[in-house]
């Protein structure tokens, strides 16, 4: 699974870092930042949860 972020769109609310801490993180502007491509299957549920509660829709799970 991968996970495509438009960092453009990104608000930094940091709730993908809470939600999955081993796969987001955020650069000094606050802006996220994939530590994790691909995520790996361990951390795939919390990815997921991630995208969902991005409030700025600034990520997807990307097609296979």
């Amino acid at each position: 699974m991968r996970i495509d972020a438009d960092r453009g769109v990104c608000i930094s609310a940091g709730n993908c870092v809470m939600a999955a801490p081993e796969v987001f993180d955020q650069d000094d502007d606050g802006i996220v930042v994939l530590l994790a491509d691909p995520v790996p299957e361990s951390e795939q549920e919390r990815a997921r949860e991630a995208v969902r509660l991005c409030p700025a829709t600034a990520l997807r799970v990307a097609p296979e």
